[in-house]
């Protein structure tokens, strides 16, 4: 099949024009081989046992290969970190080197983090503007040049993203039956848990108290729920719970896998908001995978059920969408060389989802509705926002399910979803 480009084909690009070695980091399955490969002139594939043993034996055996070189899944084999990074300081020619990884390596794996050689680049499951439903009328990065201009109607409604929350943003997953969907996201789980974490150097010794605790991860989706009440929910009941280092350790290795992909909270430039918390939002790679732990289907998302946890109010439906926003924004975002945050004050009295800041401080505030109209209700924390911080606003945004892209009176931006691209 031919290879549809993706946001970060164009960052990828220029990357390759001018910097000797890229790394490219994500989940298993985000399409990170799929993307280098058809850059490369040959390929090193460590997730092979038998290619593994032989780099092993002679890591600085991959200079003799044809450049580019893709060296998959590098993290099998640390040491040819240290002999990419060496064969830079001897030969800057740019696109010489692309590795991927699914790990950060256990600390202490490589002798040299590769700074100033290696270059890193993150890779997240498919934006909604990158699975081909709809073509987007907003551009995210004109939104940050400032771009007053705002239009464009879309026929995608509230079932439509429920089936893209169902149906996973990892593209060799896309068009599988929902029985075998079920299946394969399923042992991503297990797997992950069985295999991946034990490879990490982490000794699982009850795998199914690191589900519950998943799950209970999965339920605090787009919320600030604090680890000590995620660990509560996941061992209720239960007379025996895993120590709070344990889950701590998993946690990390979770982190360390790019499952978990919690969403910092902002911290402004130059103004002094001494009232933000410090807590990040939940999420995981994916909001597929979260529905999933959670049981859910298209059917019983729309027929609201689910418990949300955390201080924030709301639906199940409207977390996951939410995290599906967040995960599309951020993308786009990166693309843009922008930084995704959140924000929320310590009481809770103010909160903004998405917090975009550019290379000058200056921010895009986006809120995230799970309704296809906006009040002024819905409004209230942008405006507070543009009192608080004042011309460091770029624009105010609300994503919406609704038809239509438009700017209300307050100049306020209401977009849906499906019409948010590059």
């Amino acid at each position: 099949m031919d290879y549809q480009r993706r946001a970060l084909d164009d960052e990828l690009d220029l990357m390759l024009s001018a910097l000797p070695a890229i790394a490219v980091d994500g989940a298993k399955a985000v399409g990170k081989t799929s993307t280098t490969q058809v850059r490369a002139a040959s390929v090193l594939r460590l997730d092979s046992r038998s290619v593994r043993e032989v780099v092993a034996a002679d890591p600085a055996s991959i200079l003799l290969r044809p450049r580019p070189l893709l060296i998959d899944e590098w993290q099998n084999v640390p040491d040819v970190w240290d002999v990419v990074r060496r064969a830079v300081d001897e030969d800057r020619t740019p696109g010489q080197f692309l590795l991927t990884g699914s790990a950060t390596p256990k600390e202490g794996a490589t002798a040299h983090s590769g700074a100033g050689r290696i270059t890193r680049l993150r890779m997240r499951p498919l934006a909604f503007s990158e699975r081909g439903n709809t073509t987007p009328s907003v551009s995210l990065e004109g939104l940050l040049a400032g771009n007053l201009q705002v239009e464009g109607h879309t026929d995608i409604r509230l079932p439509d993203y429920v089936e893209e929350i169902m149906a996973s943003g990892f593209p060799g997953l896309r068009g599988l039956p929902p029985r075998l969907l079920r299946g394969e996201l399923d042992s991503y789980l297990r797997n992950t848990v069985d295999r991946d974490i034990p490879e990490q150097g982490l000794s699982v010794r009850k795998p199914a108290a690191l589900l519950d605790w998943l799950r209970a991860y999965a339920a605090a989706t787009s919320g600030t729920a604090s680890y000590t009440e995620i660990l509560d929910a996941s061992t209720a009941g239960m007379s025996e719970k895993p120590a709070r280092a344990t889950t701590a350790a998993y946690r990390d290795a979770l982190r360390q896998l790019w499952l978990l992909d919690p969403l910092p909270s902002w911290a402004p430039i130059g103004k002094e908001f001494t009232r933000l918390s410090q807590t990040p939002t939940h999420h995981l790679a994916d909001p597929a995978l979260a529905a999933r732990l959670l049981g859910l289907t298209q059917r019983s998302l729309l027929d609201g059920a689910g418990t949300p946890l955390g201080p924030q109010q709301g639906t199940v439906l409207g977390r996951l969408f939410e995290s599906l926003a967040t995960l599309s924004v951020r993308v786009l975002a990166q693309r843009a060389e922008a930084d995704t945050a959140h924000l929320r004050t310590r009481n809770g009295d103010h909160e903004i989802d998405l917090i975009l800041t550019d290379p000058e401080g200056k921010v895009l505030a986006i809120e995230v509705k799970l309704s296809n109209t906006v009040t002024d209700n819905d409004a209230k924390h942008l405006a507070w926002l543009s009192n608080a911080y004042g011309d460091q606003i770029i624009d105010r945004v609300i994503i919406n399910t609704g038809p239509a892209a438009y700017r209300r009176p307050d100049g306020i931006a209401v977009v849906p979803l499906a019409l948010l691209g590059p």
